[in-house]
């Protein structure tokens, strides 16, 4: 049992503490680095040279060095760099740690797995030690992440490096039942690791949170958090938090926007991209591959991907959570050979962390959106980078594929781009990122799309969700901004349906809206009214590439789906896929539509010889078995007269007819309710000499008819009792009746 300090060696501690402070603040001073230059510019001091202190005045420098432990640290800070092995810096912590240790406000640029986390912990750690920060002193220091996945990575960096320090800490995120718990405890806190949302909540909802005296703030993944999916809540963040603060912001892809910069009140920033002037944008050791594939064959190029790489670590990227349940669900009921995993925004916290735990330590294949694309790092190094749908720009681009080759490791990544996508490689090409066009290898590709057609016959709900799917992606394609790559129109879509499985082909509303637009768009202002029908059919002609049915987002959560007209419009196929063969579909014969435009009462009419007759005009002479024209209206008159005397003639003798049928209906009901009353007579009479008590039970009411004054033969006239009735007695109930209710 460890033996409690005493108050003379806790005194110590603090004396030694407080001399250290003092040493470091004027080591920081002393050497501080010229504003707007980059450390990393300077030569390195030499291996053996005296860190510190040189005499009573002097300090040695600290900017340009290479090695942790010539920085102006705290012993605690030191100790557990050493413990973790990190002894040399990476190119941003060299360039941005001078500045950030001095106070100043710093942008930091690096490639993705260049060790940018620890440029910031380091700063937060050793501004709050040389502050004397304790629990009585709340939020000292707020680092946002845009995601819960990067957040805990964050948390357990945190944990890793201030191990030695007395700092307390918390992880707020979202998607977790213990805010409550939270709430009691946030005010105690240091440290707050946190996604947007959730800091927010507590701004808002938890008594006493208080930041007005925190000192730095940090945002990773800055560029993500700036941009306009967290604007509202950035916002409202920054307005409650101190404007005499430090901040720093990190990501590979950092924003210059002075507007940007303005809402978050930086003084002089330093900006440091230490990759701006590299050959590549992207890691050296990364191999990138693009391969022009046509949209309905993707899931095939993407199910031979996998059979082909069952020894690889794959992580896939799709562009909306509905695609990842899908092609999830219908690949891992196909039994690829390798497990296989998804994680999305929709899953629940604690699935999300599990899921991406496990994919750290196995050998599987992930499905994911981008919500793993910013900031993760996978214990053991992924294999595979392959992006089925194209990024929305350069900048998602090289987050995703900074998932592997991280720090000094080699990895490699492919992109899947449709023919009508191919603006994105003078994209790629334009921000430094090598990428090599490549075609796939006849020999290896394994159709799956008829698979997916049995798999959606014999399991109801996948068919939902690649509806779903089909809809989503198709949504996903017509909101991107860049309409150089994203272009719904120029897509396949009926093709783009079958190769999901789908025996029909969903119709979208927004589909048939942008069609029409573009096709009325084009309209010449010459062009005359009666072209009107022509421009119709260019209309109707180019709705058949699509041939949807109406379908908005109420209909689909309801699943009510309508049958959608398909056409074949021939098997042209990219030549740089090789040629698969194409999904198919039994099509559906169009139906013929109704001319509502054709003219009016034309009906002809012909007589035997074949002379036309108008219409209504010839009326036969049943007495004299021959045709006449009837033109004087007395006659017809006459002839509308006869015939509804016939009319009605029938109708009485149907009247008639009826009400036999009804008789025998209720004396074959009488018949065989008086026969059942003859079984359970017969039944208590067994069931009582068993001693049981006999139970009658007295029959119903007998009902009476009363006769109608249309009836001739009076058959209504029936009682089912056994007394009858007359006329006479009928109509003195009917009386009596009267004066009770009158009275």
């Amino acid at each position: 049992m460890k033996r409690p300090k005493s108050k003379e060696f806790r005194k110590q501690q603090r004396l030694s503490e407080e001399d250290e402070i003092k040493l470091l603040n004027s080591w920081i001073q002393c050497q501080k680095p010229e504003s707007g230059s980059n450390p990393m510019s300077l030569t390195p001091l030499p291996k053996n040279s005296p860190v510190g202190r040189l005499d009573d005045d002097t300090f040695s420098r600290y900017a340009g060095v290479v090695r942790f432990e010539q920085l102006p640290l705290s012993r605690k800070t030191k100790d557990a760099l050493r413990s973790n092995k990190f002894v040399s810096m990476t190119d941003i912590q060299r360039a941005s740690l001078p500045h950030a240790l001095c106070g100043r406000d710093v942008l930091g640029a690096a490639k993705t797995g260049s060790g940018k986390t620890l440029a910031f912990i380091i700063p937060v750690l050793e501004k709050l030690y040389r502050e004397r920060w304790g629990p009585e002193d709340g939020v000292g220091s707020i680092i946002i992440s845009p995601t819960r996945e990067l957040a805990g990575q964050l948390f357990d960096v945190l944990k890793s490096i201030g191990k030695y320090h007395g700092f307390s800490a918390g992880l707020l995120i979202g998607g977790r039942k213990d805010v409550v718990t939270e709430k009691e405890r946030v005010n105690e806190l240091n440290v707050l690791i946190c996604t947007p949302g959730r800091l927010l909540q507590h701004m808002d909802e938890t008594p006493n949170f208080d930041c007005s005296q925190m000192q730095v703030l940090v945002l990773d993944e800055a560029d993500r958090i700036l941009d306009s999916g967290f604007k509202k809540e950035l916002n409202a963040i920054i307005s409650q938090l101190p404007k005499r603060r430090q901040t720093m912001l990190f990501s590979a892809t950092q924003t210059k926007s002075v507007q940007d910069l303005a809402r978050l009140s930086l003084k002089d920033p330093e900006y440091l991209s230490v990759h701006e002037e590299s050959v590549s944008a992207t890691p050296t050791l990364l191999k990138q591959i693009v391969m022009i594939v046509p949209l309905d064959q993707k899931l095939d190029m993407l199910w031979s991907f996998i059979k082909t790489h069952l020894q690889s670590k794959t992580l896939v990227f799709l562009s909306s959570c509905k695609q990842v349940k899908f092609v999830f669900e219908a690949f891992k009921k196909l039994h690829p050979g390798i497990p296989l995993k998804c994680l999305h925004g929709r899953m629940k916290q604690e699935r999300r962390m599990a899921i991406y735990a496990d994919f750290c330590e196995t050998r599987s294949v992930l499905f994911s959106t981008d919500v793993a694309a910013r900031g993760l790092d996978f214990n053991k190094a992924v294999d595979w980078v392959v992006q089925v749908d194209c990024p929305e720009n350069v900048a998602s681009y090289i987050h995703r594929v900074g998932r592997t080759a991280r720090y000094k490791s080699d990895g490699k990544s492919v992109l899947f781009l449709l023919p009508s996508e191919t603006k994105m490689l003078e994209k790629l090409e334009a921000a430094k990122v090598p990428v090599h066009l490549n075609k796939p290898r006849k020999e290896l590709l394994q159709p799956v799309s008829s698979l997916l057609a049995s798999l959606l016959v014999k399991y109801p709900e996948l068919q939902m969700k690649a509806q779903k799917a089909f809809i989503i992606y198709l949504k996903s394609i017509n909101i991107q901004k860049d309409k150089e790559i994203f272009d719904v129109l120029k897509l396949p879509v009926n093709e783009y349906s079958a190769s999901l499985g789908l025996p029909m082909t969903p119709k979208i509303r927004f589909l048939n809206q942008k069609i029409k637009a573009k096709d009325l768009s084009t309209k010449s202002i010459f062009d005359e009214p009666e072209e009107d029908l022509n421009k119709k059919n260019v209309l109707e002609g180019s709705k058949e590439k699509l041939d949807t049915v109406v379908f908005n987002d109420e209909e689909i959560e309801n699943d009510l789906l309508r049958p959608a007209d398909t056409s074949n419009e021939g098997d042209t196929k990219s030549a740089e896929f090789g040629g698969l063969i194409p999904a198919t579909r039994v099509l559906k014969k169009k139906k013929l539509k109704i001319n509502m435009h054709r003219p009016l009462g034309t009906r002809v009419v012909f007589d035997e010889e074949g002379k036309t007759l108008p219409p209504l005009a010839r009326i036969a002479d049943t007495q004299s078995g021959k045709e006449a024209l009837l033109i004087d209206p007395e006659q017809k008159a006459e002839y509308y007269k006869r015939m509804r005397e016939d009319l009605k003639k029938a109708d009485k003798e149907d009247k008639f007819v009826e009400r036999q049928r009804l008789r025998e209906k209720r004396i074959k009901q009488k018949m065989k309710w008086k026969a059942g009353n003859a079984e359970e007579e017969d039944e208590d009479d067994i069931s009582g000499s068993d001693g049981d008590e006999t139970i009658h039970r007295p029959h119903k009411k007998s009902k009476v008819y009363f006769d109608s004054d249309s009836g001739d033969e009076g058959e209504r006239n029936e009682i089912t009792g056994n007394a009858g009735i007359t006329l006479e007695e009928q109509e003195a109930l009917a009386l009596k009746l009267l004066n009770s209710m009158h009275s």
